[in-house]
């Protein structure tokens, strides 16, 4: 596939900002960041609406059939809106666990539902600061799991989860329906993503995948997630971009814009290149979606679009002074969201020392 995007993913790169930038309220979202267990209900109706949660399905399960470049496309507008639903992210990752497997009737009976938006999804891998931990206390037998993930992103809604277990014969890759499950949403730095503890007590579950063939599938999982959030993490990072650059040229000292200053200048143009850097990284890594290099292009976009957020939020608030702390200025929202975003589908650790596996693995 071209670097380039073509006329068909131009428009929706540009129709899904449109959408967000005429329906997302500052105001709401600041609220959600203090509301336990609340979701960004008029995002998620707006994905719904717009056919979003359908772009990576399959036509045949009632999807669009695209793929993970278009869905890259919306999460950088939702991310550069701040948008407060993680189901986006999570609703592919179950979708593309079930297209691996081999059990069609999970595959009949969740995928047009997830394509629909009748149904949001949870993926619950990682236990403590561990993403895959090689002996999960989540167990699986008989059909059932029994166990306690805790903080996982989305569990405070979602009505499935696709949960990293412990079975008889090794891992096991669990679909449990959260109907029966016993949760408990937590507070958290960023409330909007919907952070909830899952408490399996003999809950009904079926197998996605077991032993080695569930590693390795919880590790496309993962990268498949990853490559969207970084995605999500760009439009955020270049929002700000954009934000720092109006205050800029508009806010004056000592009779001249602050943007005069070389200092600015510097901070402003280092923001630019960290965009443009993990813009390219998404790019290839959406591009490579399904080929040998995926790991190591999701996690070139991971790692390079969370330093990208995480300085451009700290740095904008820098070039506004004193007002970019305040509550009003909305700054807030891209601060918290650039925190929670780079703990989520592993950290800048799990990332790095994957990357290096890989590329060690490689070179061997």
């Amino acid at each position: 596939m071209s670097m380039l995007y073509d006329e068909g993913q131009q428009a929706i790169a540009t129709e899904s900002r449109r959408v967000l930038d005429a329906r997302m309220e500052k105001a709401r979202l600041l609220r959600l960041l203090e509301q336990v267990g609340e979701a960004d209900q008029p995002f998620w109706d707006t994905a719904v609406e717009q056919g979003w949660t359908a772009l990576a399905v399959p036509e045949a399960f009632g999807g669009l059939g695209l793929g993970l470049v278009e869905l890259g496309l919306v999460a950088q507008a939702a991310g550069a809106a701040t948008s407060g639903a993680p189901f986006l992210t999570s609703g592919y990752g179950l979708s593309s666990a079930l297209l691996s497997s081999a059990n069609v009737d999970l595959q009949t009976a969740w995928l047009p539902r997830l394509a629909a938006g009748e149904v949001t999804a949870a993926i619950a891998f990682a236990e403590g600061n561990t993403i895959l931990p090689a002996a999960p206390a989540v167990s699986f037998a008989d059909g059932k799991l029994s166990g306690t993930k805790h903080a996982v992103v989305g569990g405070a809604k979602a009505h499935v989860a696709l949960v990293w277990s412990s079975g008889p014969n090794g891992p096991v890759l669990a679909l449990a329906d959260l109907a029966s499950v016993r949760r408990s949403a937590i507070s958290s730095y960023d409330n909007t993503r919907l952070h909830a503890d899952l408490i399996f007590a003999d809950a009904p579950s079926s197998i996605v995948a077991e032993g080695d063939a569930a590693l390795a599938m919880a590790r496309d999982v993962l990268a498949r997630m990853a490559v969207v959030t970084a995605h999500e993490q760009v439009g955020g990072a270049e929002a700000l971009l954009h934000i720092a650059r109006e205050y800029a040229v508009t806010r004056k000292a000592f009779g001249q814009p602050i943007g005069a200053f070389q200092s600015i200048k510097h901070r402003i143009a280092e923001m630019y290149g960290l965009v443009e850097i993990a813009r390219a990284n998404c790019i290839h890594a959406a591009a490579s979606e399904g080929q040998p290099g995926f790991l190591i292009a999701a996690a070139d976009a991971r790692i390079s679009a969370t330093e990208a957020y995480d300085t451009n939020a700290r740095d904008c608030m820098q070039v506004h002074g004193g007002i970019g702390v305040t509550w009003e200025l909305g700054l807030h929202l891209h601060m918290r969201r650039a925190r929670s975003l780079a703990a989520e589908q592993g950290n800048l650790l799990f990332w790095e020392d994957l990357l290096v596996n890989q590329l060690t693995g490689e070179a061997a």
